[in-house]
């Protein structure tokens, strides 16, 4: 079971991430202007062809990482669904680390660390695969693109 953390959809939709239990989730960073960028089309097909099996990519816009994520949510938003046809949940620009690291992050991350253990964020597309109990969180760096979260979704779904 997921735990009670509210979101809010980057058109000022509240959520909650509990609404999502026994999804198969896939929680991304994401920015507009990074060299990893060019992913959103991976994760949309990720998105299409799983969706009809209990499956959703939770993106967070995040410009933490060189600025690369300075729009607005207008902005965010218009250019994920012109640019690459984006139909999965896009929510508010979050801090993933630091002071104001949003609740969610600080979840994904404290049940999924990193290389040594730690649980910072080294840049955008960190991807967190969480199965459908929520008893199962893995962490995919920035580098592992769609055909290496497929391999793993294919045996979770």
């Amino acid at each position: 079971m997921l735990p009670k953390i509210p979101l809010k959809t980057i058109r000022q939709q509240e959520k909650d991430l509990s609404e999502f239990s026994g999804k198969t989730l896939l929680i991304v960073n994401v920015a507009s202007q990074c060299g990893f960028t060019p992913q959103y089309r991976g994760l949309q097909d990720l998105y299409t062809e799983f969706r009809d099996r209990g499956f959703e990519i939770l993106a967070f816009p995040c410009n933490q990482f060189g600025s690369q994520e300075p729009g607005t949510s207008g902005e965010i938003a218009k250019f994920c669904e012109i640019e690459f046809g984006v139909t999965f949940e896009l929510f508010e620009k979050t801090d993933v680390n630091g002071p104001h690291t949003h609740p969610l992050f600080a979840y994904v991350k404290s049940r999924a660390p990193g290389i040594f253990g730690t649980e910072v964020i080294k840049w955008n597309f960190t991807k967190f695969l969480i199965n459908k109990s929520a008893d199962s969180v893995k962490r995919f760096g920035p580098q592992d693109g769609a055909d290496k979260i497929k391999a793993e979704l294919i045996h979770i779904i």
